[in-house]
């Protein structure tokens, strides 16, 4: 047993995963998300969109809809990326389903105004939902154009368990010793130097094997001139002296949109954040709590970050530097997974990557979105992935992203 819970963590091995795996994974995604509903459900009659994004109730909904869509339902589920993401798909057991958890459907805040059905009835959608999959799940055969569409709904509810574990942060949620706790304090690490890399050929990107996210494909070589990268994403105390400094009333730091978004966000310190001076004390569970000040900086918008690198002189890293960096400078002391990172450049495909396959979110319109690197600690140890790439409006900063910088 102690095996196969180590083997459903191994982000390598479950992007190819056969279908022993992919079962104890799917039960134990299934598992996370109902312990969040439980960990919503007294608090769920008072929230409006304000607070948050996505309804956590749609957020989970969503989840078990887009397995069910995407096998169940899913006529062609057996040809993988083959299949015609257009073509005929089943009714859903539930008869407003996808009215309800579509995402195409109703924008976020459309689906605020949405009747969804009450905690006990998704709960039971969950259910039914998770064993029609293992069901065919246990008659799917091991090729990867059949284990597909199994290996795709893993990976979509496990993100939306890092976006349940953004709304609990947001709302305040007390800690449940049953549900997963975005409240947990992450490591404080000792001071390290930035590390140097010589200028060389790299390989960007991963190549086929298993399932590859759309935003990954496909490996290609690039050039990378020499740089110098921090070793760990830039610490609270490191953030603080910005702040400190007058960072957020200086137009200088910020970018225009940036500032704009500053001066309307009326901003003097990343999201949560009720003091810097002195200490940094942030708002948990109703109260103040200290930040060690050698943690990495948590809900950092990239507004934020870039505003921070003008300011000490350094820029965020390229996407083929971090990348680099994750996987040839362990050894030396880099370290990644305490944050989501933003890296410069704009979310777009890889050259040759290709259409978007089934069951991917199309690529963001150009110079909509920025790029984030790496993994938060409420990333599951499965996803946590040195090649990985995710997209976010440069404004968010209530994921669990920071940032380190490079040399100029």
């Amino acid at each position: 047993m102690h095996e196969a819970a180590a083997a459903i963590d191994d982000p390598l091995r479950m992007r190819s995963a056969g279908p022993d795996l992919l079962s104890l994974a799917l039960i134990d995604a299934r598992n996370c998300t109902l312990r969040w509903l439980a960990a919503f459900e007294p608090v769920l009659p008072a929230l409006g969109p304000s607070a948050l994004a996505d309804p956590p109730l749609w957020l989970v909904g969503h989840a078990a809809w887009f397995q069910e869509y995407w096998i169940a339902r899913h006529v062609q589920r057996g040809r993988g990326e083959a299949a015609d993401r257009r073509g005929p798909h089943l009714a859903s057991i539930e008869r407003e389903a996808d009215d309800w958890f579509d995402p195409s459907v109703h924008d976020r805040v459309q689906r605020w105004r949405l009747a969804l059905p009450e905690p006990a009835a998704l709960r039971q959608y969950l259910v039914e939902t998770l064993d029609a999959t293992l069901d065919l799940l246990a008659a799917a055969g091991d090729s990867d154009a059949a284990l597909y569409v199994f290996r795709l709904a893993l990976r979509r509810e496990d993100i939306v368990g890092e976006a349940l574990a953004a709304a609990a942060q947001a709302l305040q949620l007390p800690p449940d010793p049953e549900a997963p706790a975005p409240w947990l304090p992450r490591p404080a690490r000792a001071g390290r130097e930035p590390i140097g890399f010589p200028a060389q050929r790299f390989t960007l990107g991963s190549p086929p094997g298993g399932l590859v996210p759309a935003n990954e494909r496909w490996a290609h070589e690039v050039a990378v001139p020499e740089f110098e990268i921090d070793a760990q994403a830039v610490s609270w105390a490191r953030y603080a002296e910005f702040v400190v400094d007058g960072g957020c009333d200086e137009p200088q730091w910020w970018s225009a949109e940036g500032w704009a978004w500053v001066q309307a966000e009326a901003r003097r310190a990343p999201r949560y954040v009720e003091q810097m001076r002195q200490a940094v004390l942030v708002q948990r569970q109703g109260q103040m709590q200290r930040v060690g000040p050698a943690q990495a900086a948590v809900h950092v918008s990239r507004h934020e970050a870039e505003a921070w690198c003008r300011w000490a002189g350094r820029r965020l890293p390229t996407e083929a530097e971090w990348e680099l960096a994750a996987l040839q400078g362990a050894p030396r002391g880099f370290v990644w997974g305490d944050v989501f990172e933003w890296v410069l450049g704009s979310a777009r495909p890889y050259p040759g990557g290709g259409e978007v396959p089934p069951g991917f979110s199309p690529f963001p319109e150009p110079g909509r979105c920025g790029v984030l690197r790496g993994a938060s600690w409420m990333t599951r140890s499965r996803q946590r992935h040195p090649r990985a790439r995710r997209f976010a409006a440069p404004h968010r900063d209530e994921l669990f992203c920071g940032f380190r910088s490079c040399a100029l």
